[in-house]
């Protein structure tokens, strides 16, 4: 590691929040174990899509997109409503059972932390607000800001100008591959969090720091 990091940049879906409710009733509804996994990326797939055309959908609208083409995939008919009251369970999951124990070591520490995620200010409002840790974080921030998808470097670097922080003092905390290999490409320090079927790009760089969850993260941090 460079330099103890000043600015914590938390990931929110997956790193934080467990996925488990939106999983259940997608692989249901589809009636495949394998349907979540398929929309889940498809999702993110398609939220590149747009950074690189230049153009920029919420990523709700995009989540309810590929879910009905993911449908498609399973030979599945889905309604409109149907998928809206699936991606209405996005804002009500639960924290990881290792979150608030680590996030109050972090805080009790002093370092500042923030929230960013692909999803849309109101979403990750009302996401923090139902897991009760909305608390824990200086700021949240949305993509929407900067109309662009991480992990295009625009996501992360303006979290870093409005927190009038410096890139080589910030961390990026997340579960995903590829959301720490746009922040290493951005200058950031890394922390994977390597939860159950979560790996490293084998082609970036290694993480500056890896836990197996975000209360042994806190504890080396700390």
């Amino acid at each position: 590691m460079r330099s103890k990091p000043r600015l914590l940049i938390f990931d929110v879906n997956e790193t934080l929040l467990d996925l488990k409710p939106i999983k259940v009733a997608i692989n249901h509804t589809l009636a495949n174990e394998l349907a979540f996994d398929s929309w889940f990326s498809s999702l993110l797939h398609y939220s590149l899509v747009e950074s690189v055309s230049g153009k920029y959908q919420d990523f709700d609208k995009i989540g309810a997109a590929t879910l009905k083409m993911t449908a498609e995939k399973f030979d599945k008919q889905i309604s409109d409503g149907k998928i809206k009251d699936i991606l209405a369970l996005i804002k009500k999951l639960p924290p990881h059972p290792d979150v608030i124990q680590g996030l109050t070591l972090l805080r009790n520490s002093g370092i500042k932390m923030v929230a960013l995620t692909n999803g849309t200010q109101d979403v990750v409002k009302a996401q923090l607000e139902f897991a009760e840790i909305d608390h824990f974080f200086d700021e949240i921030f949305s993509v929407e800001s900067v109309r662009y998808f991480k992990p295009h470097p625009a996501t992360y670097t303006h979290v870093v100008k409005e927190m009038k922080a410096s890139p080589i003092y910030t961390m990026l905390i997340a579960a995903h591959g590829w959301d720490i290999t746009g922040a290493q490409r951005a200058g950031l320090m890394t922390g994977f969090i390597s939860r159950p079927g979560k790996f490293p790009y084998p082609l970036a760089e290694d993480a500056d720091m890896t836990a197996s969850n975000i209360l042994s993260m806190a504890k080396i941090l700390v």
